[in-house]
């Protein structure tokens, strides 16, 4: 599963090795004890990615479940689309938790981008 945390001023994608459903379960849960809102929708998040690298071909190949979709946005970058769950404390949040899951090779090629910092937030 991917992990894409939103904050006020960065934003940060992680793999992580346990499945969507009981992540969600776990946060759900989590929020129930702590008393905590919890707003959970259907949704989608972007971020850009340099045209010029090489992966990107590999990771439309990847998309098997048709989640992922690579759009071009200029010269110089594409737009990566997911398809997910977005998780937020209300409805109007900007800051929150999107998460989704693909194919494990898309996941750990996604990751990677991620590590070498050749991303934008979208």
């Amino acid at each position: 599963m991917l992990k894409l945390t939103y904050t006020e001023n960065s934003f940060c994608l992680e793999h992580l090795e346990t499945s969507l459903e009981n992540w969600v379960n776990q946060r759900v849960t989590l929020s129930l004890h702590s008393a905590n809102n919890i707003y959970i929708e259907s949704s989608q998040a972007a971020f850009l990615l340099p045209c010029d690298l090489s992966n990107l071909e590999e990771l439309e190949k990847l998309n098997q479940a048709n989640i992922l979709e690579i759009c071009p946005c200029d010269a110089d970058a594409v737009e990566v689309v997911l398809k997910g769950t977005w998780i937020a404390s209300n409805q109007e949040s900007e800051v929150g938790i999107f998460v989704t899951s693909l194919d494990k090779s898309a996941e750990l090629l996604l990751e990677k981008l991620a590590q070498t910092k050749q991303f934008c937030y979208a």
